[in-house]
């Protein structure tokens, strides 16, 4: 073979190994700018989904405090967020805010549950109710929310202080939003005689009292309290007294009454 038609066979076979080595390169090109575009589409989609969510949940929050603003019955103090318990001549006010998912609310109630009930029935103090979902907040869900409103139906029938107990006895774990189920609600309230009437269910279902437990957390969060349960006696923090007991708190009760 001659030099001239080696060298133009060498050629040729260079420039088909060159042409091979574009068409790989090509081809890598090609697929990174399909996986690219994948990636973006799925971040776009990711994006759009979560868009969606937030105004879905946002969307939800509003639907559940929308309405117009339905204090319950008998409900006092500033703009009537307050349900009052016991004679309103009894000479000390116990305030107190509570969430019915909080479990430090709970170990308030079953320690000092008898004594507030003592000292109510015997016309020595009087307490102010007021809700809070801070839960809803924290932990996410809206059983705070639902079992404040419940609760406040319950008010409207004249059943607030036995439901609020049978709220906390059977309250779920903190992080099981079992009370954001009107059923589950109306179920304990099969605990509470009389309770569980078609008006009792109607409200809770139609959450008629939601914007006023809406506005009744607003006063919770700017009343600089440091969470749930805050209690007052006669105005002063007793929760945050380490030697608060319900003993000594039936004595300062007590004390003042003689007063």
């Amino acid at each position: 073979m001659s030099e001239k038609n080696r060298e133009g066979k060498r050629t040729a076979r260079e420039r088909l190994a060159e042409e091979r080595d574009r068409q790989k390169t090509a081809e890598k090109r090609r697929r990174v700018l399909v996986v690219g575009g994948a990636v973006v589409c799925v971040l776009a989609l990711a994006a759009v989904v979560g868009v969606l969510a937030a105004k879905s949940g946002k969307d939800k929050s509003k639907a559940d405090t929308a309405g117009p603003l339905t204090a319950p019955s008998g409900a006092n103090g500033d703009d009537s967020l307050a349900i009052p318990v016991g004679r309103a001549s009894a000479r000390s006010t116990l305030t107190v805010w509570e969430d019915f998912r909080c479990p430090a609310c709970k170990s308030f109630e079953d320690g000092y549950r008898s004594t507030i009930h003592e000292l109510t029935d015997s016309g020595q103090l009087k307490v102010e109710y007021h809700l809070a979902t801070l839960i809803d907040r924290n932990m996410g869900g809206s059983g705070s929310l639902h079992a404040a409103n419940a609760a406040a139906c319950a008010q409207d029938v004249g059943k607030f202080p036995a439901y609020h107990d049978v709220l906390f006895e059977n309250q779920p774990a903190e992080a099981d939003d079992a009370y954001a189920k009107n059923s589950k609600l109306i179920e304990l309230a099969g605990k509470v005689d009389g309770l569980t009437t078609d008006t009792f269910r109607k409200c809770v279902e139609d959450g008629t009292h939601n914007s006023w437990v809406a506005k009744s957390n607003k006063a919770f969060q700017g009343g600089g309290f440091s969470g749930t349960p805050t209690v007052l006696l006669n105005g002063k923090n007793i929760y945050q007294d380490r030697t608060m007991t319900p003993a000594k708190l039936k004595q300062l009760v007590q004390q003042a009454d003689k007063a």
